[in-house]
């Protein structure tokens, strides 16, 4: 699982990264700017969330090792 959680995290930092690329800063809401805003905000919700599993196994390990 850990495994799995770190290619998450590197796709979808790759993805985060390309979109941003993509992004025209002048009207980033118009075309296929507005596209890579959007997927954008979806590579960090990715990450966010993909970082949340990861310290919450962390937190069930340690409960589950005190018990």
């Amino acid at each position: 699982m850990k495994i799995l959680i770190y290619i998450f995290l590197a796709l979808a930092t790759s993805l985060l990264i390309f979109n941003v690329f993509h992004v025209d800063f002048d009207t980033p809401l118009d075309g296929d700017s507005f596209a890579a805003v959007v997927g954008v905000g979806a590579s960090l919700c990715a990450v966010i969330l993909l970082l949340i599993l990861q310290v919450a196994l962390k937190i069930q390990k340690k409960v589950k090792n005190q018990l």
